[in-house]
């Protein structure tokens, strides 16, 4: 599988096995490796394809040119008897990081999409709340007139002693913020569709079907389907908004995340049900804008899914210092959209006794409960597979399980769709690892050594186990854990930016220095966590990476001082 032909580097041209590809170029003293990961750009410019697609015609070793390989642009040559090496369908983050590591592996492949290039995390999802989120952050420092004095700046109606210079007060255009967030996502959904185009994968146009082993169709409604075969198939399709039971969504007061990204107006109160990452993120949007927030959480504490102990410093900062009140332990079990002049109500029960707690009545309300497999219409019940709460059962390696509990030889899922790891960046890496399986390299994917993280102002991240998830483990293995701790208040870049909240969190044995979990809260957390998510994948212990060296001064240095921190007895 890996063994490759080695042409004259005088002669620029593609070299491929049956599983690899590797470009060179015609100044290059070395072959450049396309490996790419998340969300990509252009893999390479038009010109640099048309000097690749004409060197390699042009050259003395046409014969050995044949035998190696079709054009770049023509996507190479399916394997005996079908049309593509690899179908995949769904053309999100997930489907995209498949599709181009396939091609780089030898693959031909298509990409079967019924909507838009980009899925949600482009086009509805993390890409857009990301332009609002940095508005937000703006808007936050623009208004905060204790930060701007720290840093000898002040706001336009403060009074101006003798060598300052005014900074203007905060104010937004709501329109032009909207058109940030959609021009962001069109502008990273041409990105993924070019970086496809590029390199010869075939993006097909419709909606997505399983006929039976190796065999799909597509097409739009009102027109016939087309019918193809693949060799291997990937279910990519991701999720959409969970909404519950009793609750009414209008589009305009009462809305998701779908909705609100289009920030179609600011309400001057918006209730939130949910405080996971959406409704957190949200949450940090709508106050900076100027509204008032009420969270509604099932759960007894506000944001369940994170470590405790950094949830409580969260709350701390997030949530009690602004205008956020909230009601914890209690379902929304109806919600009724603003009509003729009433405003939105949301009827509260207790998430225990399902007795009447309270009635709430607001401008808005954002459903923010979580995300549901997009996995209807696939023509699972033609290849004997049963969804499970919508999601497609599938094995470690993505393998898809039929209602027997075996294996659907040639048929994977990644993603949402599969429920393992509701984030773009695990969909795209469980891509990249079915087709390494496909071409014959087992791989299995350490989810545990996938970062998460929530983009408030300051922000959270987190990679592993948190800290009750490790003592359970610690004692069903037997094990003993322990845990350290820096502050940013200790990191000169932090203070330096007056930004010293924060702290880092690692949860370790002490017995051989495995990671088990890193949490951070602070600045830029989100950018952090990759030095600890590096390690776990790659097996680093703690008495290895106490080595490292990081440039001074940076935010580097909360995690240099976090694994020194920790006392290994090795």
């Amino acid at each position: 599988m890996q063994a490759s032909i080695s042409l004259s580097m005088a002669s620029p041209a593609i070299i491929r096995s049956d599983c690899a590809v590797e470009f060179f170029s015609i100044n290059a003293s070395k072959p450049l490796n396309l490996r790419f990961c998340g969300l990509r750009r252009e893999a390479l410019g038009s010109t640099a394809l048309k000097q690749l697609d004409s060197s390699r015609v042009v050259s003395s070793r046409r014969k050995q040119s044949k035998k190696l390989s079709a054009s770049l642009s023509s996507n190479g040559s399916p394997s005996k008897g079908f049309d593509y090496d690899l179908v995949i369908i769904g053309a999100g983050v997930g489907g995209h990081g498949a599709a181009l590591h396939a091609v780089e592996k030898g693959l031909k492949t298509a990409i079967i999409e019924g909507d838009v290039v980009g899925g949600t995390c482009v086009n509805r999802g993390c890409v857009p709340s990301k332009a609002l989120l940095a508005v937000s952050g703006r808007m936050r420092e623009l208004q905060s007139e204790h930060h701007l004095k720290a840093l000898g700046l002040q706001s336009h109606n403060s009074q101006e002693p003798l060598g300052y210079f005014k900074v203007s007060a905060a104010g937004y255009d709501r329109q032009g913020v909207a058109d940030h967030a959609n021009n962001l996502a069109s502008k990273i959904r041409n990105n993924l569709t070019n970086s496809m185009k590029a390199i010869g994968v075939d993006i097909l146009t419709g909606v997505g079907t399983i006929l039976g082993p190796q065999k799909v169709k597509y097409g739009k409604v009102g027109f016939s389907d087309n019918v193809i075969t693949a060799k291997d198939i990937i279910i990519a399709t991701g999720s959409i908004p969970f909404v519950p039971k009793g609750i009414e969504v209008d589009g305009k007061t009462v809305i998701t995340s779908d909705h609100a990204l289009k920030l179609e107006f600011v309400p001057d109160w918006i209730a939130i049900v949910g405080s996971g990452y959406i409704g957190l993120e949200f949450s940090d949007v709508y106050t900076a804008l100027g509204s008032e927030v009420t969270f509604v959480e099932a759960l007894d504490q506000l944001m369940p899914g994170f470590d405790p102990e950094i949830g409580k410093l969260a709350q701390r900062v997030l949530i009690n210092p602004r205008k956020i009140d909230y009601h914890t332990g209690v379902f929304a079990s109806k919600i009724t959209p603003a009509k003729d002049g009433k405003p939105v109500t949301i009827e509260l029960i207790d998430a225990k006794t399902k007795e009447p707690k309270d009635t709430l009545e607001v401008d808005a309300a954002l459903i923010a409960t979580g995300r549901a497999p997009f996995t209807k219409g696939l023509g699972l019940e033609n290849i004997n597979v049963a969804t499970q709460r919508g999601f497609v059962p599938v094995d470690e390696r993505m393998q898809v399980l039929d209602t027997d509990g075996n294996l659907v030889r040639h048929l994977y899922c990644i993603g949402d769709a599969n429920g393992k790891m509701m984030l773009a960046h695990a969909a795209s890496a469980q891509g990249i690892s079915v087709v390494e399986k496909v071409c014959g390299k087992d791989h299995v994917l350490n989810h545990l050594s996938i970062p998460a993280a929530c983009f408030t102002h300051p922000e959270i991240s987190m990679v592993g186990l948190t800290e009750p998830q490790a003592r359970e483990k610690s004692e069903k293995e037997g094990f003993e854990i322990s845990v350290a701790k820096t502050s940013f208040k200790a990191n000169t870049k932090a203070l330096a930016e007056n930004e010293g909240e924060g702290i880092a969190k690692l949860i370790y044995r002490p017995d051989n220095g495995e990671i088990l979990g890193v949490h951070i809260f602070g600045l830029h957390a989100a950018d952090l966590i990759h030095e600890a998510s590096n390690a776990i994948a790659l097996g680093t212990r703690i008495q290895d990476i106490k080595f490292a060296v990081h440039a001074h001064p940076t935010l580097s240095e909360v995690l240099d001082e976090l694994f020194k921190s920790a006392k290994v007895s090795l």
